[in-house]
């Protein structure tokens, strides 16, 4: 081989399948992952080292029901799970708050990536008033219809506004914004991440205080799965793994796990690093029409980022009604 010839790096057999749905957010996300490890990693982009494998989740081929009247958790992620399982790709890049808290045997969350802002984001029609960020419920009209398919998201609007309505809308962003604009729904709410990733931030009438409405357990993050045997990709994982994502993401799903809410359960979390260090987290639990709604906030250490989320799930949940988790 001449002097200076590239070889190919170390490791596991090249190219590397990358799982991911095929929505333009998923795909956005794969392709920015891919774009942070090959800057770890320049040799891989030398090599043609990955290979996108768009899969198509039940999640993604069910629009009219809401997910919890079609088989619950994980239905964003299961066929995914099976093409690791069956080895028919080598990882996957995943939004991580549609990631059950209970992988499958066999495969496991490699990493986190660097969050984006964790918000939630008020997209309102032509029929809405002016936009108050410290009161965004006061932009929709009397009996409002808004659409969504959270009933996290539901249940704080309604608790602070029980005269609106709330319809099921889903499908990908930019469906939900055509909802929007074309008056079948009053208003809707959106991540604002996605929002941002996709160059469409603009069309948030408000991004919303996380005091006023908790956002989703790991919001904002995108997580990459891998088959538990497979150390060499773990390793170079976890190199690009970002530190404070991990922290966080680890107490909002393991309040989130402790909970062991279905998707029928309104549950919140958010947890941050404050500028002293200390890890904040907050969670809520609530029932789908706002009659009921506890919010609760813990801090610690960082290093104990599991065992807070365990306790204050276990709190919320022993102050919860029990139908609530039914």
């Amino acid at each position: 081989m001449p002097d200076g010839a590239m070889v190919p790096p170390h490791g596991p057999d090249l190219p590397l399948r990358v799982g991911t749905r095929g929505s333009p957010l998923a795909l956005w996300q794969t392709r920015d992952f891919l774009a942070l490890i090959t800057r770890f990693c320049p040799l891989l982009r030398e090599f043609e080292a990955f290979r996108e494998h768009i899969i198509t989740t039940t999640g993604d081929r069910i629009q009219d029901r809401r997910l919890a009247d079609i088989g619950g958790k994980g239905l964003f992620a299961k066929e995914i799970h099976e093409a690791l399982l069956d080895r028919r790709i080598d990882f996957a890049v995943h939004s991580l708050k549609d990631l059950e808290t209970e992988l499958p045997p066999g495969i496991v969350l490699a990493c986190t990536l660097k969050r984006e802002d964790p918000r939630d984001s008020l997209i309102l029609g032509p029929a809405c008033g002016a936009i108050d960020p410290a009161d965004p419920w006061s932009s929709l009209p009397q009996g409002a219809v808004v659409g969504t398919s959270s009933v996290r998201r539901q249940s704080q609007l309604l608790h602070a506004r029980p005269d609106l309505t709330v319809v099921l809308l889903r499908g990908n962003v930019q469906t939900r914004l055509a909802r929007v604009r074309d008056g079948a729904v009053n208003a809707s709410l959106l991540a604002i991440a996605g929002l941002k990733r996709l160059d469409l931030a603009h069309e948030a009438g408000c991004v919303i205080d996380p005091e006023i409405m908790v956002p989703a357990a790991g919001q904002g993050i995108v997580g990459v799965t891998v088959r538990e045997e497979d150390e060499e990709l773990r390793e170079l994982l976890a190199a690009i793994a970002d530190w404070e994502s991990t922290i966080v993401a680890t107490a909002e799903r393991a309040l989130l796990a402790t909970l062991d809410g279905s998707c029928r359960t309104p549950i919140g979390a958010h947890a941050v690093i404050t500028p002293e260090r200390t890890l904040r987290l907050t969670g809520l639990v609530a029932r789908a029409d706002g009659s009921f709604l506890l919010k609760r906030t813990i801090e610690g250490s960082p290093k104990d980022a599991a065992r807070l989320g365990r306790e204050l799930g276990r709190s919320l949940k022993r102050d919860s009604p029990a139908d609530v988790f039914a």
